[in-house]
Protein backbone atom coordinates (compact mmCIF):
# COMPACT_ATOMS: atom_id res chain seq x y z
CA UNK A 1 0.00 0.00 0.00
CA UNK A 2 1.03 3.39 0.39
CA UNK A 3 4.01 4.82 2.26
CA UNK A 4 4.53 6.55 5.10
CA UNK A 5 1.18 7.93 7.29
CA UNK A 6 1.00 11.74 7.31
CA UNK A 7 -0.91 10.92 10.79
CA UNK A 8 -1.63 8.16 12.83
CA UNK A 9 -2.79 7.02 16.30
CA UNK A 10 -2.66 4.44 18.13
CA UNK A 11 -5.44 3.26 20.69
CA UNK A 12 -4.80 0.28 23.08
CA UNK A 13 -7.12 -1.64 25.77
CA UNK A 14 -10.24 -1.10 23.58
CA UNK A 15 -13.05 -3.16 24.67
CA UNK A 16 -16.80 -3.04 22.70
CA UNK A 17 -18.16 -0.39 25.09
CA UNK A 18 -14.93 1.76 24.25
CA UNK A 19 -16.56 1.47 20.38
CA UNK A 20 -18.83 4.71 20.06
CA UNK A 21 -15.68 7.01 21.27
CA UNK A 22 -13.08 4.81 18.99
CA UNK A 23 -15.53 5.15 16.07
CA UNK A 24 -16.00 9.34 16.67
CA UNK A 25 -12.17 9.81 17.13
CA UNK A 26 -11.85 7.60 13.64
CA UNK A 27 -13.92 9.75 12.04
CA UNK A 28 -12.19 13.03 13.33
CA UNK A 29 -8.98 11.72 12.45
CA UNK A 30 -10.24 11.04 8.78
CA UNK A 31 -11.59 14.73 8.23
CA UNK A 32 -12.35 14.31 4.82
CA UNK A 33 -10.29 11.34 3.56
CA UNK A 34 -13.59 9.04 2.53
CA UNK A 35 -11.67 5.19 1.91
CA UNK A 36 -11.28 3.73 4.91
CA UNK A 37 -9.03 0.38 4.50
CA UNK A 38 -9.33 -2.49 8.08
CA UNK A 39 -6.72 -4.96 8.60
CA UNK A 40 -6.99 -7.96 10.93
CA UNK A 41 -6.54 -11.38 11.69
CA UNK A 42 -9.98 -13.07 10.92
CA UNK A 43 -12.23 -11.92 14.06
CA UNK A 44 -10.42 -9.30 15.33
CA UNK A 45 -13.40 -7.37 15.16
CA UNK A 46 -13.20 -5.35 11.88
CA UNK A 47 -17.20 -5.78 10.95
CA UNK A 48 -17.86 -5.54 14.42
CA UNK A 49 -16.06 -1.68 14.65
CA UNK A 50 -17.48 -0.96 10.69
CA UNK A 51 -21.29 -1.74 12.19
CA UNK A 52 -20.45 1.19 15.12
CA UNK A 53 -19.06 3.60 12.93
CA UNK A 54 -22.57 3.32 10.73
CA UNK A 55 -24.19 3.61 13.59
CA UNK A 56 -22.45 6.72 14.79
CA UNK A 57 -22.62 8.22 11.03
CA UNK A 58 -26.40 7.29 11.80
CA UNK A 59 -26.73 4.65 8.67
CA UNK A 60 -30.06 3.22 9.36
CA UNK A 61 -29.84 0.28 7.20
CA UNK A 62 -28.73 -3.10 8.91
CA UNK A 63 -25.42 -3.20 8.61
CA UNK A 64 -23.22 -6.97 8.30
CA UNK A 65 -20.54 -8.57 6.80
CA UNK A 66 -20.72 -8.42 2.89
CA UNK A 67 -18.86 -11.88 2.90
CA UNK A 68 -19.90 -13.78 0.13
CA UNK A 69 -21.50 -10.60 -1.73
CA UNK A 70 -18.47 -8.83 -1.57
CA UNK A 71 -20.36 -5.43 -1.35
CA UNK A 72 -23.16 -3.90 1.10
CA UNK A 73 -24.55 -0.73 0.35
CA UNK A 74 -25.96 1.78 3.48
CA UNK A 75 -27.55 4.99 3.49
CA UNK A 76 -27.85 7.27 6.79
CA UNK A 77 -30.43 9.34 7.70
CA UNK A 78 -28.93 12.42 5.80
CA UNK A 79 -28.84 10.59 2.45
CA UNK A 80 -25.47 9.71 2.44
CA UNK A 81 -24.05 6.06 1.28
CA UNK A 82 -21.33 4.45 2.64
CA UNK A 83 -20.20 1.27 0.70
CA UNK A 84 -18.92 -1.65 2.83
CA UNK A 85 -16.47 -4.47 0.98
CA UNK A 86 -15.25 -8.06 2.05
CA UNK A 87 -12.74 -9.08 -0.58
CA UNK A 88 -11.37 -12.03 1.67
CA UNK A 89 -13.22 -14.35 -1.10
CA UNK A 90 -11.88 -13.19 -4.10
CA UNK A 91 -9.34 -15.48 -6.09
CA UNK A 92 -7.77 -12.01 -8.49
CA UNK A 93 -8.21 -8.41 -8.61
CA UNK A 94 -9.73 -8.57 -11.80
CA UNK A 95 -13.29 -10.40 -9.54
CA UNK A 96 -12.89 -6.51 -7.92
CA UNK A 97 -12.15 -4.43 -11.02
CA UNK A 98 -15.50 -6.60 -12.73
CA UNK A 99 -17.67 -5.41 -10.23
CA UNK A 100 -16.56 -1.55 -10.54
CA UNK A 101 -14.36 -1.13 -7.28
CA UNK A 102 -12.53 1.75 -8.78
CA UNK A 103 -15.93 3.74 -9.10
CA UNK A 104 -17.01 3.39 -5.59
CA UNK A 105 -13.29 3.69 -4.22
CA UNK A 106 -13.32 7.00 -6.22
CA UNK A 107 -17.05 8.19 -5.74
CA UNK A 108 -16.50 10.29 -3.23
CA UNK A 109 -18.98 8.38 -0.58
CA UNK A 110 -17.75 6.30 2.60
CA UNK A 111 -15.70 3.09 1.51
CA UNK A 112 -15.10 0.54 4.29
CA UNK A 113 -13.07 -1.99 3.13
CA UNK A 114 -12.17 -5.46 4.60
CA UNK A 115 -9.30 -7.73 3.32
CA UNK A 116 -7.34 -4.22 1.46
CA UNK A 117 -4.68 -6.49 0.01
CA UNK A 118 -6.40 -8.39 -2.14
CA UNK A 119 -7.21 -5.01 -3.66
CA UNK A 120 -3.89 -2.43 -2.90
CA UNK A 121 -3.19 -1.72 -6.77
CA UNK A 122 -6.96 -0.46 -7.28
CA UNK A 123 -6.65 2.10 -3.73
CA UNK A 124 -6.45 6.03 -3.96
CA UNK A 125 -3.42 7.54 -2.84
CA UNK A 126 -5.24 9.29 0.24
CA UNK A 127 -7.03 6.86 2.45
CA UNK A 128 -7.17 5.65 6.28
CA UNK A 129 -5.49 2.05 7.61
CA UNK A 130 -7.66 0.67 10.28
CA UNK A 131 -5.14 -2.39 11.66
CA UNK A 132 -7.12 -3.93 14.30
CA UNK A 133 -4.70 -6.30 16.65
CA UNK A 134 -6.52 -8.24 19.55
CA UNK A 135 -4.33 -8.38 22.52
CA UNK A 136 -6.23 -10.91 24.44
CA UNK A 137 -10.33 -12.50 23.87
CA UNK A 138 -12.17 -9.26 24.77
CA UNK A 139 -9.42 -6.12 24.22
CA UNK A 140 -8.62 -4.86 20.61
CA UNK A 141 -5.34 -2.33 20.04
CA UNK A 142 -6.20 0.21 16.84
CA UNK A 143 -3.68 1.72 15.08
CA UNK A 144 -5.07 4.54 12.88
CA UNK A 145 -2.58 5.66 9.77
CA UNK A 146 -4.20 8.54 7.83
CA UNK A 147 -2.69 8.84 4.13
CA UNK A 148 -3.23 11.80 2.34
Amino acid sequence: MAGSGSNQVVLKGIGLKELEEVARKMIALAGEVRVWVFEGEMGAGKTTLIRELCRVFGVVDNVSSPTFSIINEYQNDKGEVFFHFDFYRIKDISEAVDIGSEEYFYSGDYCFIEWPSQVADLLPLQFMEVRITATDPVQRSIQLTKYD
